[in-house]
């Protein structure tokens, strides 16, 4: 018996991320290299000129917290959190498989992937909480400092610099994963987080999309709440 061959997979494009998603994952690496940057440039005569910056990432990074965290409860399927977390087995299992090819037919993040988006958003969460409550020992300190006092605001400026280098090596680790998956696995997570769209199997079905209106409304309840924190 001659032994047929395994019926081709067919792809098609599907939409997976909305632009709510997508513009908050894009906006958010410019302003933590806007915070580096920043915070390595105040110094001298311009400094002050620096913190402000420095400041302005910080309260921005705020407010994209707030509506990430809004977004991963009423927002569209793959943004919500109870629908890409799995638990830490599944995760496990995932990695197992990192250096396996096959298709791609994850619809959002893989088990893997979810726990390492919470985990940066965590590290960016610290990030952000301890910079509203840090100090630069000169002109420029936190809206909350004046609520916990100096002392204590002088060490959780010292976890403010300590957290930003664990940021940076979850961001490093991040990538690493993006190549292997891109050099290994061929498969491009990258371009599904730029056009909204995967290939993924025909017969899979198209992830909720919840309404843009939903997600600006979302956005300016972030906004006024960063702004809120700001001016305390």
């Amino acid at each position: 018996m001659v032994k047929r061959p395994a019926p081709r997979l067919v792809m098609l494009p599907l939409r997976v991320w909305d632009i709510a998603i997508r513009l908050f994952h894009w906006s958010l690496l410019p302003l933590i290299i806007g915070s580096y940057v920043s915070i390595t440039l105040a110094d001298g005569p311009e400094a002050l000129l620096w913190m402000r910056v420095h400041v302005i990432c910080g309260e921005m990074m705020l407010g994209l917290l707030v509506f990430r965290l809004i977004w991963g409860l009423i927002g569209s399927d793959t943004a919500r959190f109870a629908m890409f977390l799995r638990t830490p087995a599944t995760a496990l299992r995932s990695l197992a498989h990192m250096f396996r090819r096959g298709p791609d037919t994850e619809i959002g993040h893989n088990p893997a992937g979810g726990w390492m988006v919470m985990i940066m958003l965590l590290l960016i969460a610290v990030q952000v909480i301890t910079g509203l409550c840090a100090n630069d020992d000169g002109s420029t300190e936190g809206p909350l400092v004046k609520y916990i006092g100096k002392a204590l605001s002088n060490k959780i400026s010292d976890l403010h610099g300590v957290n930003f280098n664990i940021l940076v090596a979850a961001i490093v680790v991040h990538m690493a994963a993006i190549l292997v998956y891109a050099v290994v696995k061929k498969h491009n997570l990258v371009r599904p987080m730029l056009t909204g769209k995967k290939r993924l199997p025909a017969a899979q079905r198209a992830p909720r999309m919840a309404s843009p209106w939903l997600a600006l409304l979302s956005l300016v309840v972030a906004a006024a709440i960063s702004v809120g924190v700001a001016v305390m």
